[in-house]
């Protein structure tokens, strides 16, 4: 595709190697019916989460229209292949807020091109444009021009069905994806988004998922930073495919009833030369004051949350996923590191606000706003907060003071249960509170049970491999974290891989060991994942209330003894299930808990199911209750429990006949 001739009116032309270059210096071009020095006449005192529709390349009939935020450059240049790097040929003219735009003919779809920004010492840096909606593949870091073609979304059905139902009474069961290392080619080649989405989708949906999250996939240059450290807000990585082909993975898993969650990075950004660090020449999307402006550990640079023009950037990028993608939410990653101005700094290295607080309230106020208008384009969306403190209210609407998510991460039952798990069964009873704590303030936010990718590398061993034991005892007791997990108040993730309890940690420079399949431990786990999965789906109690005390009641939670809890998850109906978790590889006979009703107590899921690898102990026929006061209630059952195991429970008016575990 080859965008225009230039016309005898333009200001400037060059020619050269037959091909022609055309600066139409002087001229404000129009966006959206919009003339540019109108829209951006107050860029500097107002918040615009429409920015990506004015900043960035935009090819528009014969020409290509440029516009980039550069308050302090002296010159702005755009070079690329069509005028062979250099500068003088397409220079840009500045208008009101900093601003500098242009329009050019001569210049073909998926060119390369960067922005020669002129520093106030003359010095001269190629830019990539910030707004760039495609880009080079790393390690290459050039923008790339690209028409926006109409594309033919088929999801309306898809967000039909959110608009029904309320994301906090729905089943919210995440697989956190790393699109490079889910499956590979067997050359080590990735697969493109297309091939990603149809075999994605597949798996997800036939193993009981409702979500996939994907680590960031905004451009990035490093492959060994997982996405964090993003130079290419607007772009999905070119790593596996164009933006379209990144459209057809959204509407592909759509049509298959998944979600898609992208991990979003709004807290730092990298300090590579050609990326928005120091833009201009000075701090422009940063912090001037380093004691603000820097995280010395990561390396990175934080983004100035009190600009009005920085705000407009990153609102304007929330709402550009949501809306231009079709994304169901986003998981806002390190959101403390926002939050506080003395994160990861040590004394002196940071300054506190007007109140002497070490609060950063420009943060605050940029979360608020971020919220605020993506509820706007999706009130069903799910905006996740990755906050690993106690800041008050996450999940609380801003206008009620709150940060204004839906969901935060739990990460505090995280550490607890990781810690948990991995001791030796003979030490759990000392650590009880480990496996009890949780429950103290699991309706303070409305939270997400996260076990990430984070938890499965760099030396924390998988999951398999956190647990004690021996080879068996690893499997039981993985089977049992998960099981209670799933009965936790709180919606669900799980990283790739986990799922059939694979050995290595994760590696991003390789595909996922499913050779591990070929293997009656690792099939049977994932078929208990699988089924686990589908029975909380099916099942109201395990999530319809998840917010608040009306859905979670504590039968016993002080048997630190022997290590044993039990609990009910009741749904709004009143119906519930009763779980009772075995956390020591000793079997129980004639364990008595309390329960509510009279009735037979008949299990209708256990992890440890002959199935499953497990010695199928749990008596199908069920349990009935006597008139035996226990746990404040008049009636109890006397269970038998396996060992290294947790089992839910149904009421019913008699036993049933089919067998469900042996």
């Amino acid at each position: 595709m080859h965008f225009g001739k230039p016309t005898k009116n333009q200001l400037k032309s060059t020619v050269k190697g037959g091909i022609i270059y055309v600066s139409n210096f002087g001229r404000c071009f129009e966006r959206q019916g919009i003339k540019m020095k109108k829209y951006f006449k107050n860029f500097n005192n107002e918040i615009k989460n429409d920015l990506y529709l004015y900043l960035g390349s935009f090819v528009e009939k014969d020409y290509v229209h440029f516009c980039v935020w550069a308050p302090n450059a002296l010159a702005v240049d755009v070079v690329g292949d069509f005028n062979g790097w250099k500068t003088g040929i397409n220079p840009l003219e500045k208008i009101d807020g900093g601003v500098w735009c242009g329009k050019f003919g001569g210049i073909k779809e998926f060119d390369n091109y960067k922005y020669a920004v002129t520093n106030n010492d003359g010095r001269i840096v190629f830019k990539s444009d910030p707004f760039a909606r495609h880009f080079e593949t790393a390690p290459g870091n050039s923008s790339k021009i690209y028409a926006e073609h109409s594309f033919k979304w088929s999801d309306d059905e898809w967000f039909k069905r959110q608009i029904e139902n309320s994301v906090y009474s729905s089943p919210v069961n995440i697989y956190e994806v790393h699109l490079g290392s889910w499956r590979r080619y067997e050359n080590g080649k990735f697969f493109d988004y297309v091939k990603l989405a149809v075999e994605l989708s597949v798996y997800v949906k036939s193993m009981g998922y409702t979500h996939v999250e994907l680590m960031p996939i905004m451009e990035h240059p490093y492959e060994g930073s997982w996405g964090y450290q993003v130079t290419g807000y607007f772009a999905p990585t070119s790593r596996y495919g164009t933006p379209e082909d990144f459209k057809k993975f959204v509407n592909i898993m759509h049509k298959n009833g998944i979600g898609v969650i992208l991990d979003w990075v709004p807290a730092h950004f990298p300090k590579d030369e050609f990326g928005l660090y120091r833009f201009d020449g000075t701090p422009c999307y940063e912090y001037a004051d380093p004691r603000k402006g820097e995280h010395k550990e990561w390396g990175t640079a934080v983004f100035d949350y009190g600009k009005p023009e920085v705000m407009s950037f990153l609102v304007s990028n929330a709402c550009f996923w949501l809306k231009e993608y079709h994304v169901d939410g986003l998981r806002v990653d390190a959101v403390a590191s926002m939050l506080y101005l003395d994160y990861g700094r040590q004394s002196g290295e940071w300054i506190c606000n007007s109140f002497g607080g070490h609060e950063n309230l420009e943060a605050v106020e940029l979360l608020k706003q971020i919220n605020t208008a993506a509820f706007k384009i999706n009130p069903n969306a799910l905006i996740i907060a990755e906050e690993s403190t106690a800041w008050p209210l996450v999940t609380k609407p801003s206008q009620d003071g709150g940060l204004g998510f839906n969901f935060k991460w739990n990460m505090g039952w995280m550490n607890d249960m990781l810690r948990y798990i991995s001791l030796d069964p003979l030490f759990r009873k000392y650590n009880h509170n480990c496996l009890t704590f949780s429950f103290f303030y699991a309706f303070s936010e409305n939270y997400v049970l996260p076990i990430s990718h984070d938890e499965v590398v760099y030396g924390k061993f998988s999951m398999i491999n956190k647990m004690p034991g021996e080879y068996e005892a690893k499997f039981s007791n993985l089977r049992a974290f998960y099981a209670y997990m799933m009965a936790h108040p709180g919606k669900k993730l799980l990283f790739m891989g986990q799922e059939f309890a694979q050995f290595n940690e994760w590696n991003y420079q390789s595909s996922l060991d499913w050779m591990l399949l070929d293997y009656d431990s690792h099939r049977k786990m994932q078929q208990f994942v699988s089924d686990l999965n589908k029975f909380y789906l099916k099942n109201k109690p395990l999530w319809q209330v998840d917010h608040s005390w009306e859905g979670f009641n504590w039968i016993s939670n002080d048997d630190d003894a022997q290590s044993i809890i039990a609990f009910r998850r009741i749904d709004q109906k009143g119906n519930e299930l009763i779980c009772v978790c075995n956390f020591v590889p000793v079997d129980r006979k004639e364990y008595r808990i309390g329960v509510p009703k009279k009735g037979y107590y008949t299990p209708v899921f256990s992890s440890d199911s002959v199935i499953y690898g497990g010695s199928g102990m749990i008596n199908d026929k069920g349990y009935k209750s006597e008139a035996v006061c226990m746990h404040g209630y008049e009636n109890s059952v006397a269970l038998d429990i396996p060992s290294l195991s947790v089992t839910y429970y149904k009421i019913t008016s008699r036993t049933t006949k089919k067998n469900n575990h042996k």
